[in-house]
């Protein structure tokens, strides 16, 4: 079966074609053989995946007519915003087309109509999508929160996005369902945050009314930079790190050095809090936020009075 997979994408009509069953397909996917790129699309497992294979698997089950918009087009900019239960069932593909159009109703393809200039469409190996700064903003108004941030800093992250370019382009989603959040977090929106989690951990702390923390710091041992901290406060020696699905992938080798270089910052005077997937994800992060606050609460030392003789 391996050799008959193709290392570009192709659709459920075209494995039929080459002699590849459905039931086969289906037991390739279990077996880790084949993987589903989008819904509908699949490669061979071990097929490299670059964006011009994300293109090459939109452009299968995308109507030449449509322009690929939101989560899909994020994808496509390398900028991932899918939730992890995203990978399990693949969302549908999002496109739209421009006012007046007919959206797309393919199986796997969710349609919608929007109002887009000229400036706000790229082309990427023959598909249409929207460029990176109209996808990151429309984002940031239809994500959750938390996500949408996680997007927003993807974007500056990746494609250096600036927060000017950002602000100029806010008076086009005047009364647009979602541009209240959109202009709260585009204040927020900070490219050093390397991943989704650590977007949503500065969220919380941001409204939790606590100082915003410097990212990505790093701790200087005899003149060299050593040990680089999610978010810190370096004046108070207090560090924030995720620990989540990514910390359980890493190897033992990887475990330890992150134990040592803890253990090091405690032993330094460092207050190192670790923020788990439950606590970021969770219902209520207080339980973290507390520990924070406090370590950041000015420490007074006790005074001892002395009586003055008569």
């Amino acid at each position: 079966m391996h050799s008959d997979v193709p290392y570009t994408p192709f659709t459920l009509a075209e494995a039929r074609r080459l002699g590849i069953t459905d039931r086969r397909l289906r037991d390739a996917v279990r077996n880790g053989l084949v993987r589903r790129v989008l819904r509908g699309v699949y490669v061979a497992a071990d097929a490299t995946d670059t964006v011009e294979l994300r293109v090459r698997a939109a452009a299968l089950v995308v109507s030449p007519q449509s322009v690929v918009c939101d989560r899909t087009a994020a994808w496509l900019h390398d900028v991932n915003v899918f939730g992890y239960a995203d990978t399990a069932v693949l969302p549908p593909v999002e496109t739209c087309v421009l006012r007046g159009h007919a959206p797309s109703n393919r199986s796997g393809v969710d349609g919608r109509t929007r109002d887009l200039r000229s400036e706000d469409l790229a082309q990427i190996l023959g598909v249409w999508v929207t460029t990176p700064l109209r996808t990151a903003l429309d984002l940031g108004c239809a994500l959750g929160r938390h996500r949408a941030l996680g997007a927003l800093d993807g974007f500056v992250r990746v494609h250096g996005i600036t927060r000017e370019q950002m602000e100029r382009q806010l008076p086009r989603y005047f009364r647009r369902r979602g541009v209240v959040q959109l202009r709260g977090l585009v204040a927020l929106a900070d490219g050093r945050s390397e991943s989704m989690r650590e977007s949503w951990i500065r969220l919380d702390i941001h409204d939790a009314g606590l100082p915003v923390p410097e990212l990505q710091y790093w701790i200087e041992i005899d003149g060299v930079p050593t040990y680089r901290l999610d978010l810190a406060y370096p004046k108070h020696r207090v560090a924030v790190e995720y620990d989540g699905e990514e910390f359980h992938r890493r190897t033992e080798e990887q475990k330890a050095r992150d134990r040592t270089r803890r253990k090091w910052l405690r032993e330094h005077g460092w207050t190192v809090i670790v923020v788990d997937k439950d606590g970021v994800s969770g219902p209520d992060p207080d339980a973290w936020l507390s520990e924070l606050r406090a370590a950041l609460r000015p420490r007074t030392r006790r005074l001892r009075w002395t009586r003055i003789p008569d």
